[in-house]
């Protein structure tokens, strides 16, 4: 399917370029070329991949916030074991259509699904193994979605090789049954566009043995892991393995860029700079890390490595390509007490975030994207030049206005891999997905 897409304004992989006419065939950027012919669209920016997400909990949006005494992450972790007791397979697919539905809106182009949801209430597996897989893989075919698949390897409650409890039985899997699951989720995605990936993701040092990650690292594709999150987190590697969690992590594999580092918020310096100089992404969430209070990164690290980075919306409490890319800045801001922190001398902060997550995410994705350049896949968002926090910005003032001024509303249009599969603000099966979806919400927090 050709298309081509006449912008005032395009951020390019060569800056930014007035009046061209992109040309799409085979879901890739064929040409840029000068054009006088009338624009479609004001303002043409390669759209990033979101790199992290636990496409169920979009459902518990909302119903953890009210204190109930020493409110932390391992607080909202119980209330959402509990609450993911109630999803059935059809649930986790509509919700799974529904939040992609929002993303694509909210101007990504593609999901990194970081998947662990594979058995049945109490932890009995499905008659497929991959069932739950397959769902997401339904999702991304009816909402049009570019999808990295990251099936999870849970094994373990904890370093001392504790039992699964409640709902972590949902999650559970032996390297065996694993590996059944990795061709099942390889089979559910075998019938979506070329542009889908199959990764891995062991979910943690605290859920799966080193040994066992080991091994799962040797498998080829993209590779990501919770790693660092939380404080707790990096006194219980410490206390077993006499190593904090990057450094235990670096010494079990070798870091590379098919690596994402999953938050990676309590990291050192050093630690980060390591991860950085391998090629490995640090993979943010920062919406989610302020949600659960879980600190901030030391980014100061990650950009004097010449690291690169990416955003995700892991629990996906809020869906907001613009507000994540904000949050991120000011908790720089709050933690160096200074403005513009990301962003080099003379440069935008707004470009420095938005080219960075694009880049980040592409690569953690494993998606020939990132750029607005010819052989990339066309992965682009279109913002409204008349919405009020852009109207007569050009450049990067664009940019800066559109994350720390705007929203995800000046967003018209969305291709992933050259599917429009947002028009005019509103994705294109938006009657169809959002009934079911807000059915299936009502009902399930009622059950919560």
């Amino acid at each position: 399917m050709s298309e081509i897409i006449i912008a005032a304004q395009a951020l390019t992989e060569d800056g930014w370029r007035n009046n061209v006419a992109i040309t799409i065939e085979g879901g890739r950027v064929e040409a840029i070329e000068p054009s006088d012919a009338p624009p479609t669209v004001d303002i043409l920016l390669p759209a990033p991949g979101n790199l992290h997400s636990h496409a169920f909990q979009r459902a518990m949006a909302g119903l953890t916030e009210q204190q109930t005494g020493n409110d932390n992450f391992w607080s909202w972790r119980a209330l959402m074991y509990r609450f993911l007791e109630a999803l059935t397979p059809d649930d986790v697919e509509v919700i799974a259509s529904g939040l992609m539905m929002e993303m694509l809106e909210a101007g990504y182009a593609a999901l990194g699904e970081f998947h662990y949801l594979h058995n049945a209430p109490g932890g009995t597996p499905y008659d497929n193994p991959a069932e739950l897989a397959a769902r997401i893989a339904a999702a991304a075919g009816t909402t049009g979605m570019g999808l990295t698949l990251l099936p999870v390897l849970y094994m373990q409650g904890g370093l001392d090789g504790r039992a699964l409890e409640g709902g972590q039985r949902r999650f559970a899997s032996t390297e065996d049954s694993f590996a059944a699951l990795m061709e099942g989720a390889a089979q559910a995605i075998a019938g979506l566009p070329d542009d889908t990936r199959l990764g891995v993701a062991p979910h943690s040092l605290r859920a799966v043995p080193a040994d066992a990650i080991a091994r799962v690292a040797a498998r080829p594709g993209p590779k990501h892991i919770h790693v660092a999150e939380q404080t707790a987190e990096v006194e219980e590697v410490l206390a077993h393995t006499g190593a904090r969690p990057m450094a235990h992590l670096a010494s079990l594999v070798d870091l590379s860029p098919e690596w994402t580092l999953i938050h990676c918020t309590h990291g050192t310096a050093a630690e980060l700079g390591e991860a950085a100089r391998a090629g490995a992404v640090a993979g943010l969430c920062p919406i989610t890390e302020s949600n659960l209070g879980d600190g901030i990164i030391e980014m100061a690290a990650v950009q004097e490595a010449g690291g690169r980075f990416g955003i995700g919306s892991d629990s996906n409490v809020r869906i907001s390509l613009a507000e994540e890319l904000r949050t991120l800045d000011y908790s720089q801001r709050l933690a160096r007490r200074a403005r513009n922190p990301l962003a080099g001398p003379g440069q935008s902060s707004g470009r420095t975030l938005y080219q960075g997550a694009c880049l980040g995410a592409a690569q953690a994705l494993a998606r020939g994207a990132g750029t607005i350049a010819p052989g990339n896949l066309a992965d682009l968002v279109a913002l409204d030049g008349a919405a009020p926090s852009l109207a007569g910005l050009t450049g990067d003032r664009v940019l800066d206005a559109h994350i720390f001024a705007g929203d995800d509303g000046a967003v018209r249009d969305v291709w992933s891999a050259g599917r429009h599969v947002v028009r005019g603000g509103r994705h294109v099966a938006r009657d169809r997905i959002a009934p079911a979806f807000m059915a299936t919400l009502r009902r399930l927090r009622t059950v919560a």
